[in-house]
């Protein structure tokens, strides 16, 4: 295991495109999340010009609701989008220049060529989760008024939510990569289902015109993005009605992980009858 972390290092370390991209993502995720505040409280004033009851100004970054804002947000499709990517072009970069096949006539076995790239997955994931984990920490400390550990500790199931939902879409990346090995049209085709494709199929069944069915829940993005599936804000309760998730359960971050494991088993299948 600590050997193939070593090889992947030894390609990953003078790859620049990895850390112009690695430092984007870290730059948009950190600028999101300062700014989210700022623009939901901009919208809210915007439309309190129009009600008759103003809504209340929202703060998210106090605790124990930190933990489900933070998670939310970091986790919004179009922030998993740079490091899924960034995935997808170390791929698919092993097909496009043949280091595959290098790989394969040096005596690495296929199934280490993808347990390769599943421990970067798990790495960056595990990366990803302490600093969410740290900075959310830090960021509620500053914000909360008589901080106490049970309070910072109250809502601690979204860290292994969050965890759960970086592993698992970037395994789904992992999946299009490895099976349309080209990066333009694995990036393409992705970023297509991902934005388009799901979210017409996901309304779609949910429309008068299909039977009555509960089947769009359980889409793949759509079961990642259900970990932590609304930020806590009351004003968000108010205008919409809905109620608002409290936890990480077990049911709804076992089925992204059945998903995940499925296209894991895809892969080797795929991967051991394919030409490299």
């Amino acid at each position: 295991m600590i050997k193939l972390l070593r090889i992947e290092f030894k390609k990953i370390l003078t790859y620049k495109v990895f850390w112009i991209l690695v430092g984007l993502y870290f730059l948009f995720l950190a600028s999101g999340i300062l700014l989210a505040e700022f623009i939901i409280n901009s919208n809210i004033e915007s439309m309190n010009r129009r009600l008759p009851i103003p809504l209340p100004r929202v703060n998210l970054y106090f605790f124990p609701w930190i933990w489900q804002n933070i998670a939310f947000f970091a986790t919004l499709r179009y922030m998993l989008i740079l490091p899924a990517t960034v995935i997808m072009i170390l791929v698919t970069n092993e097909f496009t220049f043949k280091t595959v096949r290098q790989n394969v006539i040096n005596g690495m076995g296929r199934a280490e060529i993808i347990t390769s790239k599943m421990l970067i997955i798990l790495l960056f994931s595990v990366i990803m989760t302490l600093f969410y984990a740290i900075g959310t920490i830090i960021l509620g400390i500053s914000n909360t008024a008589d901080v106490t550990p049970g309070l910072i500790l109250q809502n601690i199931s979204f860290i292994p939510g969050f965890f759960v939902t970086m592993l698992t879409f970037l395994v789904y990346a992992l999946f299009f990569a490895f099976l349309l090995r080209n990066t333009g049209l694995a990036i393409a085709i992705f970023t297509l289902y991902t934005f388009i494709v799901e979210p017409i199929l996901y309304y779609f069944l949910k429309s008068p015109l299909v039977f009555e069915n509960n089947i769009s829940p359980y889409l793949p993005v759509n079961a990642v993005l259900r970990v932590t599936e609304y930020p806590s804000l009351q004003v968000l309760k108010m205008v919409s009605g809905i109620d608002l998730q409290t936890t990480v359960t077990w049911e709804t971050a076992l089925l992204p992980v059945g998903y995940a494991a499925l296209m894991l088993v895809i892969i080797y299948r795929v991967m051991a009858k394919r030409d490299l």
